[in-house]
C-alpha cells in the first residue's frame, strides 16, 4: 500500500466499486452492441448471462473490472432486461476462472488490451513524464487514467496505480537531490541559507517579520512609489540569486508547476520549518522558492506599469476632454462677440454710404469721393475685428494640431516617472523586440539609467508625436518623451511585441504553445490526443463550412420568404431586426411554497448536511500530502468556507464565534485552503447532483446542455493589482469582475476573478475547458463574452458558442462567395464580406497548434489570449483566428434569427446566471460586499469559497425537494410539486438564515471594553 497520500479517505473505495448509475444511464451501459449481444445468448446459466452483461456494462462506462459481487441493483435490470428471474441469479456461483474468460471476450470486443507487463512499463514512463511537469500525485493519477483510457488498456486497482506514482515521486525526488547534491556549490548554499537569517538590527519583538526570507514572501500589490521602490528592491536580491543559480535551475528542469509546489510550501511555512528540512531538501525548496517570487515579482511590476501607465493616459485624456468643453465654451463667446463687432463695423459703414447715396444734393463724382472717404476712414482706425479674427484663428489651429494632449500628458509624466521609471530601467526585456525602434529606445533608456537627452532614439514615434518633443524655445521635451516611452512600452507588453525573460504572465506567446519542434515531429499524435484530426485539413474545413453557410443562407432566407418568420425585419439598408416573443407563462404554485416557512437552516447545519451527503470536504487535503496528518475538524473547515464565503474574513469569524480556535482556524486557511481543493469541493458536490434524477426536469437527456456565464462586479476594499476602475459599475472605486458559469440544472461548475476592466471574452474558454463535471454542449454569453477569436476557438473545440449579440441587427454577415450570387437567388438576408480563404489556410497549422495547447491542458486559454488579443491586430495568427471566426460567428447568426426557441433558450439560460448574480450578493454580506483579498488567487478562492457555498444551498434545495416528492402520496399534490420545480428555481435562499445568530445574554449586554461616559 502506497504511504503518500494520492485520493482521499473514501477515493479508493469509490475507484474499487462499481459506477452508480441513475435509471438512464443504466439503461445506456446496459444495452449492448449485437456482437456482445450474441455471446451473452452463448452462454447457459441465468448467472453467467445477467453477470457477464453487468461486467460488459460496468467497463464500457469505466474501462475497468470490479470485484463481486456487483450491484443488486444493476442484477436486478439485467435480469429483467434479458427475461430471466432475479432470483434465479446467484453471484456466488459465478466463478472466477468464468470472470477471467468473460473479461478477455469483453476486451476484444471493445479493442482494448489488459493492464500487463507492457501496460506497467508504458505508464511507468507516462508517470516519470508527468510527475517532471506537475507535483500534485492526485492530478497525476487522474490524467494516467485518461492516458490509459486513450490507449486502451484496462484500468489496474488503485493500489497498482498508486504504488507506480509513488515510486515516479520517489524516483524523481531522488534525482533532484542528486542535482542539487553534484551541482550546487559551497558559496550559492550559503546565499541560500542566508534567507533564513535575520536582518541585521531585528530584534525579538519583530516576531517573523526578522527574517530574510519572510520579507520576501509577499510582494506589494500597491502601485504607491515607496511600495514599488521595495518590490524593486527585493526582485534585485532575488532575481541576482536567481541568476546565479540558473545552471543549477536548468539542470533541475522544474516545470511552472513544480516550482509553485516547492515555493508555496516555503510561502507557507513557518521558518524553523524549512530549517529542520533535509539539506538537499532544503535547498531544493528555496531555490523554487527564489524563481518563484523572482517571476512574480517581475510580473507584479509590469502589473503596476501598465496600471500606472493607463491611469496617467486616462487622466491626460480627461483633462483635454475638459479642456475641449472649457475652450468650446470660450470660443462660442469669441465668435459671438466677434459676429457682433463684425457686423456692427458694416451696419455703421453701410448706414454711412446708405446717407450719401440718398443725399439728392450730391452729384454722382461727390458721392463716389464720400464713400471713398468713409471707406478709408475706416481703413485708418485700428481695426479691433482683424484682431479678433487672428485670434481665433491661433486657438483653432492649436486644437487641429493637439498639442494641448500632449502639454497634459507631458503634466503626468514625472508623478509617471516616480512609478514606472525604475521598472523599466530594472526589469530584463526579451531582446527579439516585435518593435526594433521601440526595442532600441528601450535598450538606450536601460543604458542611460533614464537619464536621456535630445539623442533618444525617436524612431518609435509617429510624425506628430517626434514634432512635438520640441518646445516652444526649441528644447527638447524630456519629460513628454519618457511620458510617450512609457506609453509605446505598455501597448508593446499588451501587445506580446514585447515580452519578459523572467516572467510567467509575460513571456511571448511561443513560449506558452505546444514547442514547435515538438509539433512538427508529433503533429498527427497531437492532433490525435486533441481530436482535431477532422480538422488536419484546411482546404476540406473550410469547404465544407462553405457548404454549411450556403445551406444555411438558404434555409433561412426561404423561411423569412415564405412568411414562415415573422419575427425578422430586414431594412432596405441591408441591416435587420429580429424580435424573441415571450415564452409562454405556465400557471403553477410557487417553489418558494415548499421550502420550510418557519424554520431558518444555518448555514453551518447546511454544509454538514450537504458534506454527510458528498463528502465534499475530503477533497481539502494538505499542501504536502506526502504524509499523513491529522486533519482538522470539520467544524475549523466549516467557519474557514464561511469566513471566505461570505467576506467575513476568518479571523473575525474566529473571534465572534464560539468554539472556535483563531490558530487553528487560520493554520487551517494556511494549509488546506487551496484554490485546487476548493474546486474539488465544488465538483464534489456537483458529481452528487448530477447523479439525482430530479434535477434532470430541467435538463431532458439526451438533449444538449445548455450553460451560460456572466461576470458580476465586486468592489475591493485593499490595494490589489488585479483590481481596476469600471465607472459604470463602481464609480470611482476600484474593483474586480467574478464570472460564473452555469448550467440548466443550476449547478455552478465554474467561477474566476478578473479585474474589472477586462473582457470576459477571453476567460469564457477557461470554464469550458477546466470542468470534468458538467460538460457543455452549447455556451450562451452576453456581447462582453464574445469575440469572433471565442468563435473560432469553441468551434475547433467542438463546442457550440451562443452568444447574445448586443445590435446583432448592425453585425456584418460573411460568406465564400459573393453577396451577387446570393441576390440572384432572391435572397434577403445577404453577406456583407468574403471570408479571407488566404489569411486562414497560411496560418492554419499554427490555428492547430494553438488549439491543441488548449485542448491539451499544456497552457490556458486565457494566457494565451492575454499574449493574443485586441492589442495583436497585426498578430498573423490573431488575424487568421479572427477570419476562421467570422464563418461560425455567422453561421450562429443565420440561425439565431430563424429560430426562436434557440432566442429563447439563450434568454432563459442567462436569466439563471443573471440569478445565480443575486445569490452571490445574498451570500457575501460581510464587509460591504467587498473582496477583503489582495492577491488575485486568494481572491479566486474567496469566490470558490462562496460559490461552494451557493452550490451546497442548492444540493440542500434539491436533496429536501427530493424528500418531499418521496414522501408525498397525494398523486395531484406530487404533480403540483413537479410542475413547480419544473417552473420555478433551486436558487432559493430565504429559508436560510444566512447571517448567523445573535445572542441577547445577560452578559452580553456588559460593556467590555471599559467606556468612561461623560458626565453632563
Amino acid at each position: 500500500m502506497a504511504r503518500m497520500t494520492i485520493f482521499n479517505t473514501l477515493e479508493p473505495e469509490a475507484f474499487e466499486s462499481p459506477p452508480v448509475f441513475n435509471s438512464a444511464e443504466r439503461k445506456h451501459f446496459f444495452t449492448l452492441p449485437l456482437p456482445l449481444a450474441d455471446l451473452m445468448e452463448s452462454l447457459r446459466t441465468p448467472t453467467n448471462k445477467a453477470c457477464f452483461l453487468v461486467a460488459a456494462g460496468y467497463f464500457k462506462a469505466r474501462r475497468q473490472f470490479f470485484a463481486r459481487p456487483f450491484r443488486p441493483t444493476d442484477i436486478e435490470f439485467v435480469a429483467r432486461q434479458i427475461g430471466v428471474n432475479p432470483g434465479e441469479v446467484r453471484q456466488e456461483a459465478y466463478g472466477k476462472e468464468t470472470y477471467a474468460r468473460h473479461q478477455r471476450w469483453i476486451l476484444s470486443h471493445f479493442g482494448c488490451c489488459p493492464f500487463d507487463e507492457a501496460a506497467k512499463v508504458f505508464t511507468t514512463h507516462e508517470i516519470a513524464t508527468r510527475v517532471r511537469v506537475q507535483f500534485r500525485p492526485k492530478l497525476v493519477l487522474l490524467e494516467i487514467i485518461q492516458v490509459l483510457a486513450r490507449k486502451k488498456i484496462a484500468l489496474p486497482s488503485y493500489n497498482v496505480l498508486a504504488t507506480l506514482i509513488v515510486a515516479g515521486v520517489s524516483h524523481h525526488q531522488h534525482t533532484l537531490s542528486q542535482i542539487i547534491d553534484d551541482c550546487l556549490s559551497e558559496s550559492q548554499r550559503g546565499r541560500l541559507d542566508e534567507l533564513l537569517e535575520k536582518e541585521p538590527g531585528a530584534t525579538d519583538a519583530d516576531e517573523g517579520w526578522r527574517y530574510r526570507l519572510t520579507l520576501l514572501k509577499k510582494p506589494y500589490p500597491s502601485t504607491q512609489p515607496s511600495r514599488i521602490k521595495a518590490n524593486l528592491a527585493d526582485l534585485d536580491a532575488l532575481q541576482t540569486r536567481y541568476l546565479e543559480l540558473k545552471p543549477v535551475v536548468e539542470r533541475l528542469g522544474l516545470g511552472y508547476e513544480g516550482i509553485r509546489y516547492y515555493a508555496y510550501a516555503v510561502i507557507k511555512a513557518q521558518i524553523t520549518q524549512i530549517a529542520r528540512r533535509a539539506d538537499e531538501a532544503r535547498y531544493l525548496h528555496l531555490i523554487a522558492f527564489v524563481v518563484y517570487q523572482t517571476f512574480k515579482l517581475n510580473d507584479t511590476l509590469i502589473d503596476t506599469l501598465l496600471i500606472s501607465v493607463q491611469a496617467a493616459v486616462n487622466t491626460a485624456e480627461k483633462a483635454h476632454q475638459e479642456a475641449y468643453y472649457q475652450e468650446r465654451g470660450q470660443r462660442t463667446q469669441s465668435f459671438a462677440a466677434l459676429a457682433d463687432r463684425l457686423g456692427q463695423s458694416v451696419r455703421e459703414t453701410l448706414s454711412a454710404i446708405g446717407r450719401i447715396v440718398a443725399d439728392p444734393q450730391l452729384g454722382d463724382s461727390e458721392k463716389v469721393a464720400l464713400i471713398n472717404a468713409a471707406l478709408a476712414a475706416q481703413d485708418g482706425q485700428p481695426n479691433p475685428v482683424e484682431r479678433q479674427v487672428d485670434e481665433f484663428k491661433l486657438n483653432l489651429a492649436a486644437v487641429h494640431q493637439g498639442r494641448d494632449s500632449y502639454a497634459l500628458l507631458e503634466e503626468q509624466s514625472l508623478k509617471l516617472q516616480h512609478r514606472v521609471a525604475d521598472i523599466v530601467r530594472q526589469v530584463r526585456f526579451a531582446p527579439n523586440c516585435g518593435k526594433p525602434a521601440l526595442g532600441k529606445a528601450l535598450l538606450h533608456y536601460q543604458d542611460q539609467s533614464g537619464t536621456l537627452d535630445k539623442s533618444a532614439p525617436v524612431a518609435f514615434l509617429s510624425a506628430e508625436q517626434r514634432a512635438a518633443l520640441a518646445g516652444p524655445d526649441g528644447k527638447f521635451r524630456v519629460s513628454l518623451y519618457k511620458a510617450l516611452l512609457y506609453v509605446e512600452v505598455a501597448d508593446a507588453i499588451k501587445s506580446s511585441a514585447l515580452n519578459l525573460v523572467h516572467s510567467e504572465k509575460y513571456r511571448s506567446l511561443d513560449d506558452y504553445l505546444i514547442r514547435e519542434a515538438d509539433w512538427e515531429a508529433h503533429r498527427d499524435e497531437y492532433l490525435q490526443r486533441a481530436r482535431l484530426e477532422g480538422f488536419a485539413d484546411c482546404r476540406a474545413t473550410l469547404k465544407g463550412l462553405g457548404q454549411a453557410l450556403d445551406t444555411r443562407y438558404q434555409e433561412t432566407n426561404q423561411r423569412f420568404k415564405a412568411g414562415d418568420n415573422p419575427f425578422l425585419t430586414v431594412r432596405a439598408s441591408g441591416t435587420f431586426h429580429v424580435s424573441t416573443p415571450k415564452r409562454e407563462e405556465v400557471e403553477c404554485l410557487s417553489l418558494g411554497a415548499f421550502f420550510p416557512e418557519r424554520k431558518y437552516i444555518s448555514l453551518l447545519e447546511m454544509l454538514a448536511t450537504v458534506d454527510h451527503a458528498t463528502e465534499f470536504l475530503s477533497e481539502f487535503e494538505h499542501w504536502q500530502p506526502k504524509y499523513q496528518r491529522a486533519r482538522p475538524p470539520k467544524k475549523i473547515l466549516f467557519a474557514g468556507i464561511i469566513g471566505y464565503g461570505c467576506d467575513i474574513g476568518h479571523r473575525k469569524l474566529a473571534q465572534i464565534s464560539k468554539q472556535i480556535d483563531e490558530n487553528a482556524l487560520d493554520n487551517a486557511v494556511n494549509w488546506y485552503f487551496s484554490l485546487q481543493n476548493v474546486q474539488g469541493g465544488n465538483d464534489r458536490i456537483l458529481q452528487f447532483v448530477d447523479r439525482m434524477d430530479l434535477p434532470n426536469l430541467y435538463w431532458r437527456k439526451p438533449a444538449p446542455l445548455h450553460t451560460s456565464s456572466d461576470g458580476q462586479k465586486f468592489e475591493v476594499a485593499v490595494d490589489s493589482l488585479n483590481a481596476n476602475y469600471s465607472f459604470k459599475y463602481l464609480g470611482k472605486d476600484k474593483g474586480v469582475s467574478v464570472v460564473t458559469f452555469i448550467d440548466m440544472r443550476e449547478l455552478m461548475w465554474h467561477s474566476t476573478v478578473i479585474s474589472a476592466a477586462e473582457r470576459e471574452a477571453a476567460y469564457v474558454i477557461d470554464g469550458l475547458m477546466y470542468n470534468d463535471v458538467v460538460k457543455s454542449d452549447i455556451h450562451s454569453t452576453d456581447t462582453h463574452g464574445y469575440s469572433e477569436v471565442i468563435f473560432a476557438a469553441t468551434h475547433l473545440l467542438g463546442f457550440q458558442f451562443a452568444p447574445r449579440i448586443k445590435g446583432l441587427g448592425r453585425q456584418r454577415l460573411y460568406a465564400f462567395k459573393n453577396r451577387k450570387h446570393y441576390a440572384e437567388q432572391g435572397q434577403g438576408l445577404l453577406p456583407d464580406r468574403y471570408i479571407r480563404e488566404t489569411l486562414i489556410e497560411e496560418q492554419w497549422d499554427e490555428i492547430l497548434r494553438f488549439i491543441a495547447t488548449i485542448r491539451l491542458k499544456v497552457a490556458t486559454a486565457s494566457q494565451l489570449f492575454r499574449r493574443l488579443n485586441s492589442y495583436s491586430r497585426q498578430h498573423p495568427l490573431y488575424q487568421a483566428l479572427k477570419e476562421f471566426g467570422k464563418i461560425p460567428k455567422t453561421l450562429f447568426i443565420l440561425k439565431y434569427v430563424d429560430d426562436p426557441a434557440l432566442r429563447q433558450a439563450i434568454e432563459k439560460q442567462l436569466n439563471k446566471v443573471e440569478g445565480s448574480n443575486k445569490f452571490a450578493k445574498a451570500i457575501s454580506f460581510g464587509h460591504n460586499q467587498e473582496f477583503i483579498q489582495s492577491e488575485k488567487e486568494d481572491q479566486e478562492v474567496a469566490e470558490g469559497c462562496r460559490r461552494l457555498i451557493k452550490n451546497a444551498i442548492v444540493c440542500w434545495n434539491y436533496l429536501y425537494l427530493s424528500r418531499e416528492l418521496d414522501a408525498e402520496k397525494n398523486e395531484e399534490r406530487r404533480a403540483e410539486l413537479i410542475e413547480a420545480i419544473r417552473n420555478g428555481s433551486v436558487v432559493a435562499w430565504r429559508h436560510f438564515n444566512l447571517h448567523g445568530e445573535f445572542d441577547f445574554s445577560d452578559e452580553r449586554m456588559v460593556d467590555s471594553v471599559g467606556l468612561m461616559v461623560p458626565e453632563n
